[in-house]
């Protein structure tokens, strides 16, 4: 399996088109938009101001990207160039190929994060302690594999035509319903409180309770748990499925 995971790192990494979109359009996006905000900003009764509370969702944000889009539509064509297939004639279990997957794509998602990361500490004037910075890329960075996961899974249950739209609507969905575009604060009560049980708003919360100085909620870490152990599990079960189809 290291071998299977070295491997999928190395052809991740290879991908210079995929590398750039991923890496540099949530750096790009978060520039763009916090210039129509002032330094001082209040992030509604956050306790945020409102570039710090963006920087952390831009962060969340490219890591989605890094790891659910490429993610799913790879492995889909993967399935139909028979890449899988040679996988198959080995002994590698299927919690073996998903891990291997999440892997590569986490790798991918740590640039885009640290990235988004280092513009808000040098050019948007955002002071937080060594350990919050830290703190923030960490916890940015796991909470990704949940997304990760999910991509495999959408990987294999559609085709290579349809993951793409599949993964769109999942992508944009989540980030839309999260908070990620548009603050969370600004939504009605009833949509925060159903944002809260969706992948993506517990998993920009996290960053912003340690730039609160805080550890991240109990709820929002259950929440990103259940929701792996749900997607991690699916792509295992789609991968021996289609494994008896052959």
């Amino acid at each position: 399996m290291k071998t299977l995971v070295k491997l999928e790192i190395t052809r991740t990494l290879r991908n210079r088109k995929f590398m750039f979109f991923s890496v540099m359009y949530p750096a790009i996006l978060f520039m763009i938009v916090s210039l129509s905000f002032k330094k001082d900003t209040a992030a509604g009764t956050t306790g945020l101001t409102a570039v710090a509370y963006l920087m952390t969702a831009m962060a969340a944000f490219g890591a989605m990207t890094a790891v659910l889009m490429g993610n799913a539509e790879r492995i889909a064509r993967e399935r139909e160039k028979g890449w899988v297939r040679q996988l198959r004639l080995t002994a590698l279990p299927g919690r073996g190929y998903v891990t291997a997957k999440i892997a590569s794509a986490a790798t991918v998602s740590l640039p885009s994060i640290v990235i988004v990361l280092v513009l808000g500490a040098t050019v948007k004037g955002v002071h937080l302690a060594a350990w919050q910075w830290i703190g923030i890329g960490v916890a940015t960075w796991a909470g990704s594999l949940v997304f990760a996961a999910l991509g495999v899974a959408i990987g294999y249950l559609a085709t290579a035509d349809a993951a793409r739209p599949i993964s769109m609507i999942f992508y944009f969905g989540l980030a839309a319903l999260g908070g990620l575009w548009v603050p969370l604060y600004t939504f009605p009560h009833w949509l925060q409180t159903t944002a809260g049980y969706l992948p993506a708003g517990p998993y920009a919360a996290l960053g912003r309770s340690i730039e609160l100085g805080d550890a991240p909620h109990a709820k929002d870490v259950t929440v990103l748990v259940v929701y792996l152990l749900l997607f991690a599990g699916a792509a295992a079960w789609l991968y021996r499925k289609d494994t008896r189809k052959a």
